[in-house]
This record gives C-alpha cells, sequence and structure tokens, in this order.
C-alpha cells in the first residue's frame, strides 16, 4: 500500500458517513411527496328540490249541471224537449201521468171543504151556546162539549189543508220543469215508458261555467288554496298551450288512510268545451337535496359510502364517511342529510388507492 493511500484510510469512514447522509437526504424528499395520494375532488352541493308539477287527469264538466227525476211514478205522457236543445229555467221538459193523483187531490180538496164547513157551524153553535149560557139556559158541561168539538174540528181543517197541499204538490210533481236555463245533454227515457220515483229521466248543464274535479292524495292538499291558479292541459291538443284555472273547492282532509280528495278547478269561459280530457299541473312540496357526484359513492359490505378531504395539519387527509343514496339524478347522486355539509370536498378520482386516514394531495 501506497504511503499516500496510507495517510486517506483514518478519514475514509468519514467521507463514507456524509456520502451515506447526503444520499439518505436526496431519497427522503421525493419519498416524502411520493407518500401523499394524488386524487381529484368536487364540492358537495345543496339545491331545492325540482318543481315540475304533477299532472293529474280530470274531464271538463259543467259547473251548473243536473240529473233531473220524478217524485211520483207513472207513464211518460210528454216529452216536448230534444237532445242538445237550450232551454230556459221553468220550461217543461217532460210530464208524468199517474191516474192516482188527481183524484186524491180532489178528495182532499173535498174533504178539507166539508171539515170547513163542519167547522163553521161549531163556531156559531159555540157562540149562540156562550150566550145562552151567560143567561143560564146552557149547562156549563154543554158548552165545554161544543167548545171541545169546535177545537178538535180546527185541528181536522188544519190537517186536511196540509193534505190537500201534499196532494197539489204530487200532481205538480209529474211535471218536469227545466231548474235552470242550459242545454239538454241526455235524454234517459222514451215516451210511454213507465218512469219510477226518483228515476233518472233527462240531464242537462248549463253553459255559463266549466270545471274539473280532481282527485288528489292527501298529502297534496297544503300545497293547494282556494284561489290558486293551475296550468291545465288539453289531452287531445298537447301542442296547445296551458290555460291558467282558479281552484274554487278544495275537500277537507280525511282520516281515511290512502284516499284521494276532490280539488275542483275552475276553467276560463271560451277556452276548453265540456267533456274534453285534461291534466291539471300541481306542484309537489319542494325540498332540500344534499348531491355528490355518483363517481364519489364506495360501495362495500357495509354500505355505501365516501371520502371527504379533511385538513389534517399541513397537508389534507382523506377520511371516510357513510352516506345513504336515495335515488340517482343524473351523475349526481342524491344523499340523505346529516352525513355531508355543503363545500365538503369528496374524492371522485384516484380513491381506489385511498384507505382511511391517507394523506391525499388534490390535482386541480
Amino acid at each position: 500500500m501506497s504511503p499516500t493511500i496510507r495517510a486517506f484510510m483514518p478519514f475514509i469512514p468519514l467521507l463514507l458517513t456524509g456520502v451515506l447522509a447526503g444520499c439518505a437526504d436526496s431519497v427522503s424528499a421525493p419519498a416524502a411527496s411520493a407518500s401523499a395520494i394524488t386524487v381529484r375532488t368536487a364540492p358537495v352541493t345543496t339545491r331545492e328540490s325540482a318543481t315540475e308539477p304533477l299532472r293529474f287527469a280530470g274531464i271538463v264538466q259543467a259547473r251548473q249541471r243536473a240529473t233531473l227525476t220524478f217524485q211520483v211514478s207513472g207513464t211518460l205522457r210528454e216529452r216536448p224537449v230534444a237532445l242538445g236543445e237550450q232551454v230556459e229555467s221553468g220550461q217543461v221538459l217532460a210530464t208524468l201521468y199517474n191516474p192516482g193523483l188527481e183524484p186524491a187531490r180532489d178528495s182532499a180538496a173535498a174533504r178539507l171543504q166539508e171539515l170547513q164547513t163542519q167547522l163553521d157551524q161549531a163556531r156559531r153553535e159555540s157562540d149562540r151556546s156562550g150566550k145562552l149560557f151567560k143567561r143560564g139556559v146552557v149547562s156549563e158541561q154543554t158548552l165545554e162539549q161544543l167548545d171541545a168539538r169546535r177545537d178538535s174540528l180546527e185541528a181536522g181543517v188544519a190537517t186536511a189543508r196540509a193534505a190537500l197541499a201534499e196532494a197539489r204538490r204530487m200532481v205538480s210533481e209529474s211535471t218536469l220543469k227545466a231548474p235552470f236555463s242550459g242545454r239538454v245533454e241526455a235524454l234517459l227515457v222514451e215516451r210511454d215508458e213507465f218512469v219510477s220515483a226518483g228515476q233518472p229521466v233527462a240531464r242537462m248543464s248549463s253553459p255559463s261555467g266549466r270545471e274539473v274535479e280532481l282527485r288528489v292524495p292527501a298529502y297534496l292538499l297544503e300545497q293547494v288554496r282556494l284561489g290558486q291558479k293551475l296550468p291545465i292541459w288539453s289531452v287531445q291538443d298537447r301542442r296547445r298551450p296551458p290555460v291558467s284555472g282558479d281552484i274554487v273547492e278544495i275537500a277537507s282532509p280525511s282520516a281515511v288512510r290512502g284516499e284521494l280528495h276532490a280539488v275542483l278547478v275552475g276553467v276560463p269561459g271560451g277556452t276548453l268545451e265540456a267533456g274534453v280530457p285534461v291534466e291539471v299541473g300541481i306542484a309537489p312540496p319542494s325540498e332540500s337535496l344534499t348531491t355528490v357526484p355518483l363517481l364519489s359513492i364506495i360501495r362495500s359490505a357495509t354500505g355505501t359510502s365516501v371520502f371527504r378531504v379533511v385538513e389534517d395539519g399541513d397537508r389534507p387527509s382523506a377520511e371516510r364517511v357513510s352516506v345513504t343514496v336515495e335515488r340517482i339524478a343524473g351523475e349526481q347522486a342524491i344523499i340523505g342529510e346529516g352525513s355531508l355539509e355543503a363545500g365538503d370536498q369528496v374524492v371522485y378520482a384516484g380513491m381506489t388507492r385511498v384507505t382511511q386516514g391517507d394523506a391525499v394531495e388534490i390535482l386541480p
């Protein structure tokens, strides 16, 4: 070994230590940066649910309509109106023949006249006996008997008068008249047919107004109010823009579970005719929706979750948060409230290499 090498041998360990230290420093820096997993994130957002109205089917019908019946039975004698004819209030639509109605009326009138005659005579006798009683000619017992007969006849006359009024009403019920001005929509009985009391004979409607009856679930009753404007679409002509109707009547909520409730919507005049099928829109109740990218959802045996980025000292880290996915809307997942807040950053790319507590580096 040469003298020169021998002279440097004591310094060789020191030189090796310095070189190794320098190498360690040069390797530790990249290793530290490599331990942070690169990911891409997106913010958690909240928004109100879409207000696209729910559509309910209905049929336009006249606001004032009636199904007409006789209150007595008999044979249809006359029907002087035609289907579709415009009639005035009080106009005769049909007449009924019942052979027992007029005799019953005449009998009641005769009975009333008979009792009225007897009452007039009893009153005269009572007045005359009263005068004789004061003179001592008639006994008090006789006077009381005459007064009792007079009072009984007065009650009989009142009963007979009520019976006559009932008999006259029954005769008048054999004539069917229009309760309002309108159009005859249906004639349900032909001439000479037997008609029972209460059997529908004709239907009519008034052109003065139109309405649509809807059947809606109970939870939507909180979304409607009297006078509220609702859009009405014609099913027959879907290219036609909707007309705006007013709510005129709302049924009271019922305790029966699942029952549908009636809502009446007025149709503007001159827009839709009776009998036209339509759809009426009612906006559902709005709600606040929390959404995350669909790609951020992790599915496992324990359920669904996401990685939320949290600030952990100098470097951000990943925290696994369990979430409940309620439904999918396009590329967004709508999750239940409480697990995440608006503005939280969740990982949607690179999360396959991420575990709980890993440091992450967020790419732009």
